[in-house]
Parts: structure tokens; C-alpha cells; sequence
């Protein structure tokens, strides 16, 4: 996608949790902002961030985005379709995404990794394990949501900040796609600038149309059941 933007597609997830909301698996990204763009039905996403607690509706037509940092929950309201658009193409994929588990869960990176992955394939098992890991996000997410909404931001941030170790070693990793993706999207554009400006248009003699489908559908997302894309991180 241009400027190494990460695309895929959502549906909703319609499992009833413990609080009675159906929908996805709480979680945060630490570098990068994401978007929703609506395409259908109606729902709503959940978020938490040190401004507070927030339930913003979703119907077609509606964009919202979050920047890092907050923590968002996706809610099925009916036939709920998202378009998402992610900054930094490939960060989320190789881990940019914490889900609120229990604090003892986040502590033991171990622990955190099992109950983070789901078995490869298709079916029942791996449905069910898509289904504990977004009960068990949500287990910790309202915990988080209830001191929030008393006016105590310290859960929040104690959260953020058992996040943000368990992925510290992945940054240089993070890095390197970075440079490779949204960074050289950038600079590519400057280069296209300075071009223009001394009257060289040779990269318009390159001009190219590209398209893309799906290369995964309905596997177990975050949120919902996910479309995938598998797309060039820096785009064109």
C-alpha cells in the first residue's frame, strides 16, 4: 500500500464475553496508529487511554483512529465490517500489539506467549483458542476499563508498561522494517520532490498500477475474523 500502510479487513467477532459485549480481544499497539474505516452493519470499539474511557459507535460511513498507546476493544452490534488501515505496513504483523491480559500473565513473558498463539490450521480448535485468548484479554481489560472510570490511570499505565518490556527486544527488528517500509515510502517522496524542483521527470516515465487480493480470508484476528493482504511494506 502507498506510503507502507498495512490493509486488512473485518468482521466483528459475535462471542459473548463475561461482561455480555460480543467482540474482539482487547489489546495496544505501541508504535503505531491505527484506523478504522466502516464498510457495514454498526457496533462500536471501546478504548482506554490516560484521557479516559471512551465507547465511540461505528456505522458505514465512520472513521475513527487511535494513536499508541490505547487500548481498544472492538463490539459486534450487527454485521459489522471494518476496513483497517495501519501505519508502519508490517510492524503490527511481527508484534507491534499487546493484549490487556492479567497482570501476572504480562509479567511472565512465557506465559504471555502461550496464551498470545493460536495453534496453526483451521476448525474447532483453533476457534476455541481464538475464544480463550479474547476472554482472557478481556479479563484484564476490565479491570483496567473500571480503575479508569474511577478516576485511577496507574492500572493503565503499570499495563503500558509491562507492554511496552515484553516487546523491547523486538525493536531493532521493528527498526529495520521501518527503514524498509513507511521511512523509504517517505524518502521516496522527497526524492520525487527534489526531481521535480530540477525539472527531471524520469519517475513519472515509471508510472505503474498494481492491484492485490486477499492472500488469507476469515482467519482469527484481534478483532474480528480477518482478511489479510500480503503486500510490499513499502509500497510503490
Amino acid at each position: 500500500m502507498p506510503g507502507g500502510v498495512g490493509l486488512s479487513h473485518l468482521s466483528a467477532y459475535e462471542w459473548e464475553a463475561a461482561d455480555g459485549v460480543c467482540g474482539g480481544s482487547p489489546h495496544m499497539h505501541l508504535v503505531c496508529t491505527e484506523a478504522y474505516v466502516v464498510t457495514g452493519g454498526q457496533g462500536a470499539v471501546q478504548t482506554l487511554s490516560t484521557e479516559g474511557y471512551r465507547d465511540i459507535a461505528l456505522r458505514a460511513g465512520a472513521v475513527v483512529w487511535f494513536t499508541p498507546g490505547t487500548v481498544h476493544r472492538m463490539v459486534q452490534g450487527g454485521d459489522l465490517r471494518v476496513t483497517v488501515l495501519m501505519q508502519n505496513g508490517g510492524l503490527p504483523e511481527a508484534g507491534d500489539a499487546v493484549f490487556t491480559f492479567p497482570g501476572e500473565v504480562l509479567a511472565d513473558p512465557g506465559r504471555y506467549a502461550e496464551a498470545a498463539t493460536l495453534p496453526a490450521g483451521t476448525g474447532a480448535e483453533v476457534e476455541a483458542a481464538a475464544r480463550r485468548r479474547r476472554d482472557l484479554a478481556v479479563e484484564g481489560y476490565l479491570v483496567l476499563r473500571e480503575a479508569l472510570v474511577a478516576g485511577d490511570v496507574e492500572p493503565l499505565r503499570e499495563f503500558q508498561r509491562a507492554a511496552a518490556a515484553l516487546v523491547r527486544e523486538r525493536v531493532p527488528r521493528w527498526r529495520e522494517l521501518w527503514r524498509g517500509g513507511a521511512l523509504a515510502a517517505a524518502e521516496r517522496t522527497g526524492a520525487q520532490l527534489d526531481a521535480l524542483a530540477g525539472r527531471d521527470l524520469a519517475h513519472l516515465g515509471e508510472a505503474a498500477v498494481y492491484e492485490a487480493a486477499p492472500s488469507r480470508r476469515g482467519g482469527y484476528g484481534m478483532c474480528g475474523w480477518r482478511d489479510e493482504y500480503a503486500l510490499p511494506a513499502g509500497g510503490a
